[in-house]
């Protein structure tokens, strides 16, 4: 490996000699720079490939292509961040309205085109020192409210007692048929296999998992119910509707059989919080996506 030539003062291009990794190229051409500064790099976009922006630290290389570092100092593009929806921003919270089939954090397929890493995007093109911090999360392919704090200290009053901070949750579902009672209190313990389907226990350990419910709608096979829940554990307004016979359309994995939205017909609607701070109640809300109510509309 070597380098060709500077092409700008903020740009160095380097050969690649033989197949390696991204990451590994990286840290053998700029022996002198900390591995994070690296991997803040591939980040931030500022590593090319024969050309094409590449972020995976696995990225395999071939011998003949073409490297190319850029500027050391992060640039946070802006173009992404128009798919990021401010609710409501101060010193202390940032919360968005996240949109159906965006990731709330990254998972080993996906690091860009999250809720956490727009935000900080967001925060960060005010002044590159900002910072976010994860408070709580939504499914994938569920939209609405989330929240995130500024700085630790706030962070960790919320996390730690998010149970307490979050008074109400509200959700909006259009569910296949009508559960009966059209109206109640689901209560039980849920367990998670290793492929990530979420059930109820009917014996041994689970965690505690609480969900009201109210129909306010019904049109033909679909209700649109009003939820909200006592607990936040993984899955569970989907597990405990699909658990008494209704489970949300488009939620293939939880039994549904339709997707008249296409999409999951779940939206995170209503958020009361108490700030740890001054004690102050908060309300957030969006609106319920139009799809949704499409499906219900007589």
């Amino acid at each position: 490996m070597r380098s060709d030539a500077q092409k700008t003062k903020k740009e160095k291009l380097f050969s690649v000699d033989a197949p390696t990794e991204l990451l590994e190229f990286l840290i053998a051409v700029q022996p002198e720079r900390p591995k994070s500064k690296i991997k803040s790099e591939l980040e931030h976009k500022l590593v090319s490939v024969d050309g094409k922006i590449v972020t995976r630290f696995n990225y395999p290389l071939k011998a003949g292509q073409k490297v190319c570092i850029g500027n050391f100092t992060p640039v946070y593009s802006k173009a992404p961040v128009s798919a990021l929806k401010i609710i409501y921003e101060d010193d202390e919270l940032l919360v968005i309205d996240k949109p159906a089939g965006m990731l709330a954090i990254a998972n080993e397929k996906e690091r860009e085109m999250t809720a956490y890493h727009l935000a900080m995007e967001y925060v960060r093109a005010k002044n590159s020192h900002n910072r976010i911090f994860v408070i709580h999360r939504l499914d994938r392919d569920t939209s609405g409210i989330i929240v995130f704090a500024k700085n630790e200290v706030i962070k960790h009053a919320l996390q730690e007692n998010w149970e307490k901070c979050a008074r109400y949750r509200g959700y909006t579902a259009v569910a296949e048929g009508v559960p009966i009672p059209e109206s109640g209190r689901i209560e039980n313990k849920l367990r998670e296999t290793e492929s990530h389907f979420v059930y109820a226990a009917k014996m041994g350990d689970g965690k505690l998992a609480i969900t009201n419910y109210r129909t306010k709608k019904v049109s033909g096979n679909y209700s649109l119910l009003d939820i909200d829940i006592e607990t936040g554990r993984k899955n569970q307004i989907r597990a405990h509707l699909s658990g008494i016979g209704v489970p949300i359309a488009g939620d293939k994995k939880y039994g549904a059989k339709t997707n008249p939205a296409h999409r999951l017909c779940l939206h995170a609607h209503k958020l009361v919080i108490v700030h740890p701070i001054s004690d102050e109640e908060m309300i957030f809300t969006s609106p319920v996506p139009p799809k949704m109510l499409k499906v219900v509309r007589n």
